[in-house]
């Protein structure tokens, strides 16, 4: 079992070496086959892994690889319980889907060894991020996963936009991993270890309430820089510059849920502070909002995506805020689904307008793209909260945990049943623009559906997305009873009895519902186009945080790093460095006159230097 466990990992990585010496020479499509074999197989390796789980016979185990930092008590060691078990079936059997729908997407892209590269090398970074047994192992991962959406967000770096985009998500993300580090040396200050089972168990007989506090929110920060929440969120739109299938693998299984998951696996750490799990879900609320509101005015159908993952990341940051930790991570599972399969389906939309992206230049493509429209119809009626689809079930759990806290907690219940309803519109909106109406295609532009290695993709997360949610409901809570060994020092937010679930449930179908109904009167009905002016070129400009966050804090960073260099570096610095060379080379010219070369001046000085000596020994010593 332990020998398993390491392959998951080795897999992929020997499928990133190899790519790394031999890809470009593998070629096309050799290249894919290589990359999609070794995750695929991992997937299957953990399938078999994770069936005792499955049957209640194991709750977890550790395998250590070799000892690696001993100065710090740190080694390298897997954690395999059943949330590491989750992640990793997400983790690969959605990202092998990917790989295998990019096979066809990147056809005759000539840089189809290096885009597989890095996709194996993305999958291996994350997985080391969900199996490490130790904070330190998780570092290892975090920082991994941020140098692979570097490299696959400006895949394309011919293009300014898409080097600038792979640029600024490093950033705003080293921005956050400078909370995490700091809640990582907090933590081993307080417990002298960054393993797992000392932190979490010790927690409660170790920590004050005030660094408990202060650790949980620093973890947020790191958190809310991994998966976009405010305000670290504005690198995530930008990262739409990379490959279609790159969105999809960043949005449903890798880089974004990397938060979530952090979260959720620290909660015991979460639990004794109310006062961070109260920002935790504050965040979430916020961010679950504010993002929807600027996903109604997208025209790019991969930037509303972008805002949509934004905004459902923020309901699962709202599940493990409020110590609905299953809640939160089920979401994650369902949204990996429905995400992914958006994401490809729009990947296999513009595949078919070649290249375009703008939903005012598509309409009239349902019968054009069968396939792809008949997918995203299921993933459209998921993400809006719709029963039975997935969905619903791991949304409504969410909301009806936050529910159930009462008091403040109300008031975020109702931010995200307002936002549900934004999220069935402008869902509704983006499925009605692309597919129902007029064509409105540019001149030469011919839809196609996509070829079968992009469609079967397709078909297996449509039906992810259809009945994944049934993997736990209130009447079978097969996931909550999956992971309680994972949770069990948690005491978790409970559901409400029944008859309040079914309330609640029913309040938040009516607000999916008068979404969708509302953007069918609007681009259905009346055939409204794309708005322009006003509010909407606002909202397109996403509030224009970007040109505020470059007024405030860009454009005085790159004057103070102006300054730095110009004056204090240059002038200074270099000033007095230059100064001090300029000092010896006087001395310099002044000294080398005394070297003539002339044998009796030299002689002559020696005789000087000896009288003196003389004279002084004679005075010194009372001579005189």
């Amino acid at each position: 079992m332990d020998f398993l466990i390491f392959l998951i990992v080795a897999l992929p990585l020997a499928g990133f070496l190899e790519l790394l010496f031999f890809g470009k020479r593998i070629g096309e499509p050799g290249a894919g086959y290589v990359a999609s074999a070794t995750v695929g197989i991992s997937f299957v390796l953990a399938l078999i892994a994770g069936f005792d789980f499955l049957q209640g016979g194991e709750h977890g185990r550790t395998v250590e690889l070799f000892a690696w930092i001993p100065s710090l008590g740190l080694n390298a060691t897997f954690l395999w319980d059943p949330l590491s078990a989750m992640m990793t079936l997400v983790v690969t059997g959605v990202g092998a889907l990917i790989h295998i729908y990019s096979i066809g997407y990147m056809h005759g892209d000539p840089g189809f060894g290096r885009f597989f590269t890095y996709m194996n090398l993305f999958i291996t970074s994350m997985l080391l991020l969900v199996l490490g047994a130790n904070f330190g192992i998780l570092f290892v991962g975090w920082e991994l996963v941020g140098l692979s959406s570097y490299l696959l967000i400006s895949f394309w770096f011919e293009k300014p936009s898409a080097a600038a985009a792979g640029k600024k998500a490093f950033v705003v993300n080293r921005i956050g991993d400078f909370g995490f580090l700091i809640a990582l040396m907090l933590i081993f200050n307080s417990f002298g270890s960054l393993d797992y089972g000392s932190v979490f168990e010790g927690a409660e007989a170790t920590l004050t309430a005030g660094t408990a506090t202060a650790i949980a929110l620093l973890l947020l920060v790191g958190a809310a820089g991994k998966s976009a929440q405010l305000p670290l969120y504005v690198w995530l739109p930008d990262a739409m510059e990379g490959p279609t299938p790159v969105s999809a693998l960043i949005h449903a299984a890798t880089m974004v849920t990397a938060g979530v998951y952090m979260v959720a696996r620290t909660g015991a750490l979460f639990e004794l502070s109310s006062v961070a799990g109260a920002v935790v879900t504050t965040v979430g609320a916020l961010t679950a909002f504010y993002a929807a509101t600027i996903a109604i005015g997208q025209r790019d159908i991969k930037r509303v995506l972008a805002y949509s993952t934004i905004s459902q990341l923020g309901y699962m940051f709202m599940g493990v805020g409020a110590l609905a930790l299953v809640g939160g991570v089920f979401h994650l599972v369902t949204h990996a689904f429905f995400k992914a399969l958006l994401f490809l389906g729009a990947g296999s939309v513009i595949h078919a307008m070649a290249g375009e992206q703008d939903m005012g230049k598509m309409g009239g493509l349902r019968k054009k793209v069968p396939v792809t429209f008949a997918t995203m119809v299921i993933a459209w009626i998921a993400i809006s909260g719709i029963p039975p689809f997935a969905g619903f079930w791991s949304k409504d759990e969410i909301l009806a945990s936050v529910f159930n806290r009462g008091g403040g907690y109300i008031v975020l219940w109702a931010v995200g049943i307002v936002t549900a309803g934004l999220t069935a519109f402008y869902m509704s909106r983006m499925m009605f623009l692309t597919f129902w109406g007029e064509p409105r295609w540019d001149d030469g532009v011919v839809p196609h559906e996509s070829p079968r290695s992009m469609t079967v993709p397709l078909l297996a997360l449509a039906g992810l997305s259809a009945v994944g949610g049934l993997i736990n409901t209130p009447w079978r809570p097969a996931l909550e009873h999956f992971l309680e060994p994972s949770f069990e020092l948690v005491d978790q937010t409970h559901l409400p009895e029944a008859g309040v679930q079914v309330a609640l449930a029913a309040v938040s179908i009516a607000a999916g519902v008068i979404g969708l109904l509302v953007a069918y009167r609007r681009y259905v009905s009346r055939a409204t186009q794309l708005e322009e002016g006003g509010r909407w070129d606002t909202l397109l400009a996403g509030y224009h945080v970007d040109d505020l966050y470059g007024r405030t804090i860009v454009a005085p960073g790159k004057a103070a790093a102006d300054v730095m260099a110009f004056t204090a570096d240059a002038k200074l610095v270099d000033g007095a460095v230059n100064g001090m060379g300029g000092l010896v080379n006087w001395a310099g010219r002044i000294l080398s006159k005394l070297q003539t070369g002339m044998v009796r001046s030299y002689g002559l000085g020696i005789l000087g230097g000896v009288v003196g000596v003389v004279v002084w020994l004679l005075v010194a010593g009372g001579g005189f």
